[in-house]
């Protein structure tokens, strides 16, 4: 259902505010639906015209569950497309639609100006029809059962993706520029003079190192693939013997999942620059008297951190506020941290006035793993008291663990690195010459749960059809 006319007016209004505070985004269409239809669409991950599948009945069902019982509630849905689309539950009092506009219009100037989602496909909403068109296809020539029971297995691999792939130009089939062909004697020589470089640079070892070489140059030649290949979905569709609809539906699961893999990236940068915004436009411009206290209270709602669990709106908004705050007093660089007088820091302000422009900053070039590790501060980590915890051994009580500022921020980090998933990478397609596929997992960020990983290696073996190994 189309916005009415006085819903009209107030979102041309906050528009005009959120373009006058330097925000920059592309045409916004608001849809205003009920609860039951705002499910709906939310359980497709905003896309109502994707494939079927019973995960997103699953969802609708969870979410409106959630939704009778009063334990959670859908203001609004924004979708990452051009122009952007954005849902409005139809129950919402007037204060919360404002809020929900000004948090709106903050995300879509987020979509268009972060270079994390530069890639992404602007007419998304087009291509997931022409998605759930394809698997309908699929579903009608092969039976839903078969369909749905190897989109199951796709679907458990969808985060084996490389979700820098499209920042990285390394494909196989990209045309290289001609070179021209080295000198079989060119290896690395010592500088001498013309009588001592018989000695300093001998004829044996020379052609010791240009058969190194050579060698090298013949095992990489042989070697599949010549790298390792983070992005097993692609190797999969390049390599496995799969059917022809099975390598569509295997490209759909993953086109999808590096179209959404942004926005796991953005998660806290992007909920706290929209916390931000909304805050600004609703405090500075759009409140009436009689709307602060509803307006305080629903805002403090969203913002709220549990002992225990992080909320990534508020820990993205106060970082923004305190980076703001830092570049307005000049509270950074060398001489700022060679200080070591507590008072002295408190009391630091050089009125540089650089707190905006650098927001402006982080905005575009960061994403939640670089904006943690450049800007989180001990300062900060102690004054929104975070700590780390563990479960104990004995009997399963969760117990605080750390207060310590490398300890916090390395948890953190760990838990962003690739999105919260472990780091594999395809080595070897023919390993042991009997084309097993060997994985290899890099200890960085989230270690590997070993009942979850045999369950993926289950996975792959049924597509790759040959025995799946992991280092």
């Amino acid at each position: 259902m189309s916005i009415t006319a006085s819903l009209r007016e107030l979102k041309a209004e906050i528009e005009q505010y959120a373009r006058g505070y330097g925000l920059d985004f592309c045409e916004v269409i608001f849809e205003v639906i009920d609860a039951d239809r705002l499910n709906e669409v939310a359980s497709y991950g905003g896309f109502p015209t994707r494939y079927p599948h019973w995960r997103f009945g699953m969802a609708y069902e969870e979410l409106q569950k959630s939704y009778a019982y009063g334990l959670a509630k859908i203001y609004e849905l924004v979708i990452n497309n051009a122009p952007c689309y954005a849902y409005l539950m139809s129950s919402n009092s007037l204060v919360d639609q404002k809020l929900v506009m000004a948090h709106v219009y903050a995300h879509c100037d987020f979509f268009k100006n972060n270079q994390w989602f530069s890639h992404t496909n602007r007419k998304m909403v087009d291509q997931m029809a022409n998605h759930g068109t394809r698997v309908r296809r699929h579903i009608a020539r092969l039976g839903q059962d078969r369909v749905e029971s190897f989109l199951d297995t796709c679907l458990s691999l969808e985060n084996l993706i490389d979700v820098n792939a499209p920042f990285i130009r390394r494909r196989r089939d990209e045309a290289l520029p001609e070179q021209e062909e080295e000198e079989p004697d060119d290896v690395p020589r010592l500088k001498s003079k013309g009588y001592l470089d018989r000695y300093i640079n001998p004829p044996e070892a020379l052609q010791a190192a240009r058969r190194k070489r050579m060698e090298d140059a013949q095992e990489a030649s042989s070697r599949f693939p010549e790298s390792p290949e983070r992005d097993v979905l692609q190797f999969l569709i390049d390599y496995a013997p799969l059917e022809r609809w099975q390598m569509d539906c295997l490209a759909i699961v993953r086109e999808e999942a590096h179209y959404f893999a942004p926005q796991a990236r953005t998660k806290i940068l992007n909920e706290g620059w929209a916390a931000y915004w909304h805050s600004r436009i609703m405090t500075e411009k759009c409140l009436t008297d009689a709307e602060v206290v509803d307006y305080a209270d629903h805002n403090a709602g969203t913002l709220a951190m549990q002992p225990g669990h992080l909320n990534p709106y508020k820990l993205g908004v106060e970082l923004l506020r305190d980076i703001e705050d830092r570049w307005n007093r000049g509270a950074f660089g060398s001489q700022y941290e060679a200080c070591d007088d507590l008072e002295t820091k408190r009391r630091w302000d050089k009125k540089l006035g650089l707190g905006r422009k650098k927001i402006f900053e982080v905005r575009r070039v960061c994403n939640d793993l670089t904006l943690l590790d450049t800007y989180l501060t001990a300062e900060f980590c102690e004054r929104l008291r975070l700590f780390t915890y563990r479960k104990r051994t004995a009997d399963g009580a969760v117990v605080l663990e750390s207060r310590g500022f490398e300890e916090v921020k390395g948890r953190l980090l760990a838990g962003l690195t690739n999105c919260g998933h472990p780091l594999l990478a395809v080595v070897e397609g023919n390993f042991r010459n009997r084309a097993e596929m060997l994985l290899e997992h890099a200890h960085e960020g989230v270690d590997l749960d070993l009942a979850a990983a045999r369950e993926t290696m289950e996975r792959l073996f049924s597509l790759w059809t040959r025995p799946v190994h992991v280092r």
